[in-house]
C-alpha cells in the first residue's frame, strides 16, 4: 500500500498541462506523477529530464526501456520495472525478449552492443557500483562517447525513479501490472554465474 495518497489532479490546476502529457503518452495517469503533485516544482524539472532522456537522443528507445528494466528488477523496484516493460511493448518490442531480458548474456535474441549496454545497466544498479573497466571497454566497442552518456542517464534516471516509487511504495496501476510478472529476478541462473565473476 502506497505511503502517501497521491494527489487529485484538481487540487494543482498549474499541472493540468503535464498531466494530460503524462496521461497522453502512458495511456494512463501514472501514480508516481500523482505523488511527485505534492512538489509541483518537481514534477515540472522531472518532466522534461524524463523526456529527454527517454525520448531523445542516438539510442534506440527500445533499449533505453530494456535497460530501465534491468536496472530497475536489480534495483528491487516493481513499480518501475512494470513500466520500463509496459513501455518497451508499447514501443514494439517482443513479449520474449522483455521476458529474456536477464539472459541477454546468451540469448540470440540480443545483439553483443545490447549485451554491453545491459551489462553496464545491470552492474551500474549494483550497490556498490560494479561496473568494471572491461564493462565499459566493451561499450566502448559499441557505443560513442556521446551514446554512452547517454546509456549512463538512462541508468541515472531510473536510479531516481527506482528509489522514489520503492521508498513511497507506490501502487502499480493496471496496464504495466502485467510485466511486474512476466519479468524475472535479477538473479537468473545466467545472471547469478555472470556475478560469481564480478
Amino acid at each position: 500500500m502506497t505511503r502517501i495518497s497521491p494527489v487529485k489532479p484538481s487540487a494543482v490546476p498549474e499541472l493540468a498541462t503535464l498531466m494530460e502529457q503524462a496521461s497522453s503518452s502512458m495511456g494512463y495517469l501514472p501514480n508516481d506523477v500523482l505523488n511527485m503533485g505534492h512538489w509541483p516544482a518537481l514534477l515540472e524539472s522531472l518532466g522534461p529530464l524524463v523526456h529527454t532522456v527517454l525520448q531523445t537522443g542516438e539510442i534506440d528507445p527500445l533499449l533505453k526501456r530494456l535497460i530501465g528494466i534491468v536496472s530497475s528488477r536489480t534495483q528491487g523496484c516493481t513499480y518501475c520495472t512494470a513500466h520500463a516493460g509496459f513501455g518497451a511493448d508499447q514501443l514494439g518490442v517482443e513479449t520474449e525478449k522483455i521476458v529474456a531480458v536477464f539472459e541477454f548474456e546468451t540469448s540470440p535474441l540480443f545483439n553483443d552492443a545490447e549485451r554491453a549496454a545491459l551489462r553496464v545497466a545491470w552492474h551500474g544498479a549494483l550497490q556498490p557500483n560494479a561496473v568494471s573497466d572491461e564493462d565499459f571497454a566493451a561499450l566502448q566497442t559499441h557505443f560513442t562517447e556521446r551514446q554512452i552518456v547517454e546509456i549512463v542517464a538512462v541508468l541515472s534516471l531510473y536510479g531516481f525513479l527506482n528509489r522514489w516509487n520503492s521508498t513511497l511504495k507506490t501502487e502499480l496501476e493496471a496496464p504495466p501490472n502485467t510485466f511486474a510478472s512476466l519479468i524475472p529476478d535479477a538473479a537468473t541462473p545466467s545472471a547469478r554465474a555472470d556475478f560469481s565473476a564480478l
